[in-house]
């Protein structure tokens, strides 16, 4: 027998997330999901809203075989074909799965690096800027054991986290956005971390269900020459296949030129993939008020509630400070006080303490009122 929740859920991402429409097509990728009920949910629903499924089924495993022995001849007609689809797609969704988070961890950095640059990149910068997109993790035992939890409770706790009023959210973020739009300098303070940017004249975009799930975000960047200072993320962080743990980043005048962590090597070799890997393409404040402890999953880690991202590498079209990078590897600071706490001032102004708000205009955005 089908779970409800899981035709509820299809029925969120095609109707409300990516607002499908008669007529329109839709690339899904399964990516590592074994078991195809969702699938089958999914495409009911395109049906129900007058759409055309297209359906392509991906596993980590198959994807590490082709890094390890592709070239750039390879990766290009891979692109050219990819980007082709895509061109005709109007919206599109990701469900992630995978029994290894560290499946690639062994691929050389090379060979990541060029299939990330010919391959990756060209399909990700269309879907991204021209479809209505979403993409998502999706629960197994992997995740549960990420998570400490039992794989029944793990499951519980993702259609709590995913089917919850989104709509809500959104109003909610509203204020944060008009204040973020009238902003020019931040300050980010914590143990470890004295960080001061601009984000004087870059959009501030509200996330609340429509590109990933689970959401609850608002982003922005900061300009580009204006970040200085240091800091210390407390969220371990998985980057194409390896963890990183006690990441700590130095700026002058925007560009990252110290990097430290539990593999310092490694990280400073993705740091220095291309030009715009060290410096940084997002500033979002995360404010999901179920998601509380990290997972080592960012499309859940950069949504916790109280939570930063700062993220090196690429920024978003619709809110660019103009970096480009094959890199955007999103790092999460909570500043909860049981993780250190913490302060984010706007324009010398605090306006979130220990992970709480602590301005009228944005008390709506505090857990209590998002559940």
């Amino acid at each position: 027998m089908r779970d409800p929740r899981l035709q509820q859920f299809a029925r969120n991402l095609v109707r409300y997330s990516v607002d499908l429409q008669p007529g329109e097509n839709i690339l899904i990728e399964m990516i590592g999901l074994r078991d195809q009920e969702l699938t089958k949910c999914l495409i009911e629903e395109v049906y129900a809203a007058g759409g055309h499924p297209f359906i392509e089924f991906r596993y980590p495993e198959v994807t590490r075989k082709l890094m390890l022995g592709g070239n750039q001849e390879l990766y290009e007609q891979m692109a050219a074909i990819e980007l082709n689809r895509m061109k005709q797609m109007q919206a599109y969704i990701a469900v992630r799965s995978g029994d290894n988070i560290t499946e690639t961890s062994d691929v050389p950095e090379d060979k990541l690096r060029l299939f990330m640059k010919v391959y990756q990149r060209p399909v990700v910068d269309q879907r991204v800027n021209h479809t209505k997109w979403c993409v998502m993790r999706y629960p197994n035992p992997s995740m549960a054991q990420q998570a400490n939890t039992s794989t029944e409770a793990f499951e519980d706790f993702y259609f709590q986290v995913c089917n919850l009023d989104y709509s809500k959210m959104s109003g909610a973020m509203d204020a944060l956005v008009e204040l973020m739009n009238k902003t020019d300098k931040v300050r980010l303070v914590g143990p470890g971390t004295d960080l001061s940017f601009s984000i004087k004249d870059i959009p501030a975009i509200k996330c609340a269900g429509q590109n990933n799930i689970p959401d609850g975000e608002v982003f922005t960047a900061p300009v580009k020459d204006s970040v200085n200072g240091v800091i210390s993320y407390n969220t371990p962080t998985i980057y194409m296949g390896t963890s990183f743990e006690n990441v700590t980043l130095r700026f002058d005048n925007g560009k990252i030129v110290e990097a430290t962590a539990n593999n310092t090597a490694k990280l400073n070799e993705i740091l220095d993939t291309d030009d715009g890997a060290r410096f940084v393409g997002e500033f979002a404040i995360g404010v999901n008020p179920y998601i509380l402890q990290p997972m080592k999953d960012i499309l859940f880690d950069e949504k916790i509630d109280g939570s930063i991202h700062f993220t090196p590498g690429n920024a978003y079209t619709d809110a660019d400070n103009g970096n480009r990078s094959s890199v955007h590897w999103d790092m999460v600071l909570i500043q909860r006080p049981e993780y250190g706490g913490g302060e984010i001032y706007f324009d010398d102004r605090l306006i979130r303490k220990d992970g709480r708000f602590v301005v009228p205009e944005l008390e709506k955005l505090n857990p209590e009122h998002l559940k």
